[in-house]
């Protein structure tokens, strides 16, 4: 089930919020919330699901005895070490090990050696929840939770768990036990989840199919056909994640938490460093916090600092998925990360126009490289870009998809700049939100519209 399917939209959610408010105790809304979240991923994974709640229940379990050994005055790593174990297994084996195998085969000529296992939905999201769950435990950042339902409830809360933000266990550890719901957080979660579903459907939607036209071309492309499909897929990208945080975002005011935000216009950025510090904020500091602060981050030699950088590069590549590509899409940023902070990022920084444009051609380029789906399809797309096995300059696909996506792709364009945000703010200063009202009742109307007629609706995050 996905945020922008009719049976989301016209019957799952109206009979949660239905069902939520007719209660006003705690433990009751908790109850409902937990088993709408139960209902909502066991309709895309209903044999995968017993599996989550079980490690919830095995990470629960091991989180009360960190929390034991601590009060003991021990160090707890006896509880934790298994749970990080236990996570990072379930992880592998069901995201990785197809992966393994294959590349097994393809060096020992042994195809039956391949094990193909399907990838449940989220797993890398909710997966990293559990793992901050004990480590929030181990790292005092919030007491062990004694009633396992309510973990249950942090891990599997449908508004984020299919594709994030990450959540930490201490950001929400509060609002599990004494949230408190109000009209205005009702009222701004939906105009923030309406938002976020016009994003996905009206811009997201649109630029992918013109993305797919050419990534998926069995001919040669001409140079600008090459550009448009990479530029069209880094704002399909975007939109289609940035929406989901925001309709996450919104669900979550709705009934009363507060998730952090993911995105802050990252395609504003004028250095690598900068564009990192706006994209998928969730998952960049968990790795920060979690992984290359604990490593010593900066805090120690040179050589090792640089290795600890390559360690959550490498990893978080390998986080996006299992293929070569995610793997070089994340080494590549390790070494122009590296660069700039070796150079100074504030000399790639003052260079106005000239740094944003450095920017975003190293990033369009690598989401190129992260859209392909091999390292030689890769090179020979990215070739395309700089003129290298191209068919010429320009062509007629160039030209009708130009012509059929010029409106949204200036739209989307305009709308990955605060420039939209800075004039709804004043509108609305102005017209006493009538502004935010009006608009949102046309942006609904409008995804209705689509999600009635279109059959093209997937969710790029729901893979990793």
């Amino acid at each position: 089930m996905v945020f922008s399917s009719t049976v989301f939209l016209f019957v799952f959610l109206p009979a949660v919020l239905i069902f939520y408010f007719l209660g006003k105790n705690r433990t009751y809304r908790n109850i409902i919330l937990l088993l709408a979240s139960i209902v909502f991923y066991a309709w895309g994974e209903p044999l995968f699901v017993f599996v989550m709640i079980a490690t919830v229940f095995v990470n629960w379990g091991l989180g009360l005895g960190i929390d034991k050994d601590l009060r003991k005055g021990r160090k707890g790593k006896r509880f934790l070490i298994p749970a990080l174990v236990l996570d990072l297994e379930i992880l592998g084996v069901f995201k990785y090990l197809t992966f393994i195998t294959k590349n097994i085969a393809f060096l020992t000529g042994h195809k039956d050696l391949i094990i193909n296992i399907t990838l449940p939905i989220g797993i890398s999201f909710f997966t990293f929840q559990m793992m901050s769950y004990v480590l929030d435990v181990y790292f005092q950042h919030a007491e062990a939770q004694r009633n396992p339902f309510d973990v249950l409830l942090y891990i599997a809360m449908f508004p984020q768990l299919i594709a994030g933000p990450i959540v930490r266990y201490e950001t929400v550890a509060t609002d599990i036990k004494s949230r408190t719901e109000t009209r205005q957080g009702f009222t701004q979660g939906m105009i923030r989840f309406v938002y976020g579903l016009g994003k996905k459907l009206l811009i997201a939607n649109y630029l992918g199919s013109i993305a797919d036209v050419t990534f998926n071309s069995d001919t040669s492309l001409a140079v600008l056909t090459a550009w448009l499909g990479a530029i069209c897929y880094t704002l399909q990208i975007y939109f289609d994640f940035s929406g989901y945080s925001d309709m996450a975002i919104g669900l979550g005011l709705i009934f009363g938490f507060h998730f952090p935000e993911n995105f802050n216009y990252p395609y504003i950025s004028k250095s690598i460093n900068g564009f990192w510090r706006r994209w998928h904020i969730s998952l960049s500091t968990w790795f920060r916090d979690y992984l290359y602060i604990p490593l010593g981050g900066n805090r120690v030699s040179k050589g090792w600092w640089i290795f600890n950088l390559f360690i959550v590069w490498l990893l978080t590549g390998i986080w996006h998925g299992a293929n070569w590509t995610f793997i070089a899409w994340g080494l590549f940023y390790f070494c122009f990360l590296l660069l700039e902070k070796l150079i100074g990022i504030e000399r790639f920084e003052k260079h106005g126009v000239l740094s944003h444009i450095y920017t975003m051609v190293i990033v369009i380029i690598l989401w190129a490289l992260f859209r392909s789906d091999s390292i030689t399809a890769a090179g020979s797309y990215i070739g395309s870009m700089f003129g290298i096995g191209a068919a010429g300059i320009a062509d007629s696909m160039t030209l009708d998809l130009l012509s059929s996506g010029k409106v949204i792709l200036i739209l989307g364009v305009i709308l990955s700049t605060p420039l939209y945000r800075v004039v709804r703010v004043k509108l609305s200063e102005r017209s006493s939100n009538i502004f935010d009202g009006v608009a949102t009742i046309v942006i609904f109307c409008l995804c209705v519209l689509n999600v009635v007629s279109a059959t093209y609706n997937p969710f790029i995050y729901f893979n990793f």
